[in-house]
Formats: C-alpha cells, structure tokens, sequence
C-alpha cells in the first residue's frame, strides 16, 4: 500500500509507524484507519517489534471532526465496527511487542490507540485526554476496556466523567503507562526500548502477552496450565538454547527471534 497518512519504516527489526497529518494534530480519518490496519499487519509478519509514534507536536487528536458536515452525519456505530475495530484488534493481536511512543497530546480515540500497544513511552510535556463527555459522547476505541485494567475502575471512571487532562506524570504513576520520560531523552529511551525488544526473545515475548492477557479469565490452575503450556514451546526455540550457552558462558544472548 502506498500510505499517504503515515510513513512506516523497517530497520533492524523494528517497524516504526508514524503518524503523519501533523497539520490536523495527526485526527484519524478512514483512510488513516485503514492504512494504521495495514501496516500493523505488514509489521507483524516482517519485524520484531512495532512502535506507533506521531508527527510534530501531537500524537493523535483523535476522531478528525474538522470536516463537520461529515461529522454530523458520521455513523458511530459503524465507523467503530469496520474501522476502528480492525484496527485496535490488529494491535492487540499482533503476535510481536507493540510499543507507543507518544510525543504529544493524545485525545479520545487517539489516547486509546496509544494505550492500546503493549508498552506507552510517553514524553513529560505528553498529556491523555479522554475527551469524549467534552463533545456528549462516551469513551470508546476500547477506552472502557484499557483504563479499568491499567488505573482501576476508580480513576477509570472519574477519568470519563470529568474529561480532565492527565499528565504524562500522572498516568506513569497511576500505571497507566510504562513510563514518562523528560523532553531531552525522550527520542533517545523508546529507540532504545525499541532496540532492546528488538533484538529479543521474540517468542518469548508473545508467551507473555498471551499469558497475561488470558490472566483476567482464567482461574490458577488455567494460568498454570497456560504457562506450562507456553514455556514448554519457549524451551524448544533455538533462543532459549542460545539464552542458556550464553549464561554458561558468561556473556550477553545473541537472540535471533526463533
């Protein structure tokens, strides 16, 4: 596909995906949706990991409602369904470590893009915005799913009630991210988290988003069985075999991602 919306990269395994309507603070539009689709598919059979980032000063303002003929006539529903739906499940699924690195605001559904990754970075000057009671609307883009999980259902829901801004800070110390870095590292820390993850245990780290994600669901003796079941294709990769010789030998893994 020829992205007219994003830019995407490969290099030494990560795939960075950047999104690139700086002009419209990076507002998703269908076509930006289904090009997000696309290259979090195209990344999960080519890399190693993928990194979401945007544009300019801001991450993502969310659903682009400058049009507002169009917005006054947009289907919800349906928009959420064929478009959004693919999209976050296509993030959620992807079968390599997902990583957000937010630059900017994220509001609305572009806040919950970005939580939707397995590990948010986000610069100090970053805020979150679930600002969709600010237009009489309610959290979605699996905004409902995400923040219960990550801060609780307290903060969850006086987050989507009062629509108030929070900080990078805050959001790294209710849980809500992995982590707030200051303006000056910021470039510096996601690329090498990114490198870090991309030069890692590839299998192993699917195990564990299989087996925490399946953790909500499943009673002790499920996730056990689940770890058990996943550690023992984990111990039949030729990474594991290079992780222990390179233990025995005292020296750092060279993981190939099989």
């Amino acid at each position: 596909m020829d992205y007219q919306t994003i830019t995407y990269e490969l290099n030494d395994g990560a795939a960075v995906l950047t999104l690139n309507r700086p002009e419209v603070m990076n507002a998703l539009n269908t076509q930006m949706r289904a090009e997000i689709l696309d290259a979090v598919l195209r990344a999960g059979r080519e890399a190693r990991v993928f990194v979401l980032t945007g544009a300019g000063k801001s991450f993502c303002s969310g659903q682009d409602l400058g049009d507002r003929a169009n917005a006054a006539n947009l289907d919800l529903e349906r928009t959420l369904r064929d478009e959004y739906e693919p999209m976050l499940r296509a993030i959620f699924d992807c079968p390599i470590p997902t990583v957000s690195a937010v630059n900017g605001a994220a509001a609305g559904a572009g806040a919950n893009l970005a939580l939707a990754a397995d590990v948010v970075i986000a610069t100090e000057s970053a805020v979150f915005l679930q600002a969709f009671t600010r237009i009489g609307l309610m959290p979605d883009a699996g905004g409902t799913y995400w923040l219960p999980r990550q801060i609780g259902f307290a903060k969850a829901m006086g987050t989507a009630l009062f629509a108030e801004k929070i900080t990078a800070q805050q959001a790294d110390a209710w849980g809500m991210i992995w982590e707030s870095v200051p303006e000056e590292a910021f470039t510096a820390t996601w690329q090498a988290r990114v490198a870090h993850l991309a030069q890692g245990p590839t299998a192993a780290y699917a195990g564990v988003k299989q087996a925490l994600r399946q953790s909500f669901n499943n009673t002790l003796e499920e996730q056990l069985a689940l770890e058990a079941k996943l550690q023992g294709r984990c111990g039949q990769t030729r990474d594991f075999k290079e992780g222990v010789l390179a233990f025995l030998e005292k020296r750092p893994a060279r993981f190939e991602g099989r």
